[in-house]
């Protein structure tokens, strides 16, 4: 059996899951009209029509009298699961490059253009979505040799909602991927890249197997972290999970390890026979967190949030958590992430899966510590944009304190380089540069070094109490700015007390902004009918001295609903 093991790559949105599916139903893995984006098995991502995780597929294939086995590997596009994508890269000898015929090259295009070339994996460049009117095949095609530095009669011009085109697409997989490399002969190495939980089974763990053959039954060992164990079960991912008695070299396919631990099975570690003396894969990069949000749970509900999150953890290599603790919240859990989406899918997975809303804190990123000074995050960021919003583009990333770099052009389309702290463009740069290029705009960014910055603790008091979970580590040229704001939304989100409630920011114990939220008043002298006008003075006179002593002794008790409000921007 011939074996070609290839992942689709593309910008969010370009139609690799719908491609995948005419892949499938070409091959006979799956009958025509079985459903659309069948490699997005969980939930949100046929909701959100995204992909959130990588999938393999293996695929039959005859072509010229030869049997092919094909592994393709369906990946993520947005810039959230770009670790996914490297994860998938370094299974496979080859990528097809996938571009939307209407929407041209795009920042996540050009980024998993660079991870392809960093591995030296063999490109397929394709233009997909050719059927649609508004679609300009041509000139993607032409920015397409620009960019990959192909012959234009090296891209294949395919329609994965058609059909069209994707008969051409599988003979060029199988005519320009090599097989992989190996050799059977040589000792097991097998290399862990992605995992999931099975109550049954323990921990699942998708593999490649690089060097030897994989049994079941073989007595096997991890090489990072030393956990030893059975095969349980193997086989190889057909949508469904189909057992074997073998993988072979070259091979793709799952290996039930048994395992309870999350920390037994690390996804980039070895798989190889107990006893042996292989060497360890290497050409692995180690998941970092590039934004840190903290999770606090309903009452009571703290160890099932841990639980939940371990349980995620099997299916989400990326994913980091420690325990916390906050005055005004409880205890929780520091979370860190890839980036917004990521969290926002890890928040959707937890009420669904697991029925456990939590209160999300403002995401941040981590500041280091050292030698006495603060360094932040910072990212080399692409914009990919039509020529005409240059000047939008570059006034927008002025303001979130971006260096520029240089600027390309691909076509009608310019290609802008830029530095920037990572901090500026997490929250909402995307949304801000959707809007100032009326959507045409993509954006990517990759984390480069940690750079010295004036960081100011801003901390929020409500009626002189110092609210722990609204701290804030804010650069402190924008320290002034935040506080005044979020000084006014708690203004209004608040609901009014008996008496005066003063709300302030304060930096190093100085106040530097304001707001009182008024008392409520009631009509104290509404029983009065006539008399002296002395009866209605010393009764207002009391309210006044009993508003003066609560203010003094009284607690506000502010609603969850105030932080979930404020935590949003």
């Amino acid at each position: 059996m011939h074996i070609r093991n290839f992942a689709i790559i593309a910008h969010i949105d370009h139609g690799k899951s719908t491609l995948a599916d005419r892949l499938l139903e070409l091959t006979g893995t799956v009958k025509p009209g079985s459903g659309e984006q069948l490699l997005d098995t969980m939930e949100l991502e046929r909701e959100r029509g995204i992909t959130i995780k990588l999938n393999p597929a293996r695929m039959s294939y005859e072509y010229r009298g030869k049997k092919y086995q094909l592994n393709l590997i369906d990946t993520p596009g947005h810039v959230d699961f770009n670790y996914e994508v490297s994860r998938s890269l370094s299974s496979v000898e080859g990528v097809i490059l996938l571009v939307d015929a209407s929407q041209g090259i795009q920042a996540q295009t050009i980024t998993n253009l660079t991870l392809v070339r960093e591995l030296g994996l063999k490109i397929i460049p394709a233009v997909n979505k050719i059927d649609l009117p508004n679609a300009q095949a041509l000139e993607t095609a032409a920015a397409l040799v620009e960019l990959v530095g192909c012959d234009e009669a090296e891209i294949v011009f395919v329609s994965g909602k058609t059909g069209e085109g994707v008969e051409s697409l599988l003979q060029a997989t199988v005519e320009r991927f090599s097989p992989p490399p190996g050799n059977d002969s040589q000792p097991l190495r097998a290399m862990v890249f992605d995992s999931f939980f099975d109550p049954y089974l323990g921990v699942v763990a998708h593999v490649k197997v690089v060097d030897g053959h994989l049994e079941q039954g073989a007595p096997l060992s991890m090489m990072a972290t030393r956990a030893g164990f059975k095969a349980e079960e193997i086989g190889y991912l057909q949508l469904d999970r189909v057992k074997a008695s073998k993988l072979a070299n070259g091979e793709i396919g799952y290996l039930a390890t048994g395992l309870k631990k999350v920390a037994d099975c690390r996804v980039g570690d070895t798989v190889i026979l107990q006893g042996s003396n292989a060497q360890a894969l290497t050409g692995y990069k180690e998941v970092k967190s590039m934004v840190f949000a903290s999770f606090f749970p309903e009452p009571e509900r703290e160890s099932e949030l841990g639980g939940a999150l371990d349980k995620l953890k099997l299916s989400d290599a990326s994913l980091k958590f420690e325990p916390i603790y906050s005055k005004a919240l409880g205890p929780g859990y520091s979370v860190g992430f890839l980036g917004l989406l990521h969290l926002e899918i890890i928040k959707e997975r937890l009420e669904r899966e697991y029925g456990i809303s939590v209160l999300v804190t403002t995401p941040t990123v981590a500041y280091r510590q050292e030698h006495g000074q603060s360094l932040e995050p910072w990212v080399e960021l692409e914009i990919v944009a039509p020529k005409s919003y240059f000047g939008p583009v570059t006034q927008l990333a002025s303001q979130a304190r971006a260096v520029f770099r240089g600027v390309e052009y691909l076509g009608d389309q310019l290609i802008a380089q830029f530095e920037a702290p990572l901090a500026e463009i997490i929250i909402d740069f995307y949304d801000r540069l959707k809007s100032i290029s009326s959507g045409y705009a993509s954006m990517d960014y990759r984390l480069t070094d940690y750079r010295p910055v004036d960081l100011a603790e801003v901390e929020l008091l409500i009626a002189s109490e110092k609210v722990d979970a609204l701290t804030q580590q804010i650069v402190r040229t924008k320290a002034q700015q935040y506080a005044r704001s979020t000084v006014r939304r708690l203004k209004t989100l608040i609901p009014r007390q008996s008496f005066e409630v003063s709300l302030q920011a304060a930096i190093g114990g100085k106040i530097i902004a304001r707001a009182d939220i008024p008392a409520l008043r009631k009509d104290v002298t509404a029983k009065l009918y006539g008399g002296d006008i002395t009866r209605k003075k010393k009764l207002l006179e009391k309210q006044k001295r009993g508003k003066k002593k609560m203010r003094l002794l009284g607690r506000v008790e502010v609603p969850s609903s105030v932080f979930v409000e404020l935590l949003r921007r």
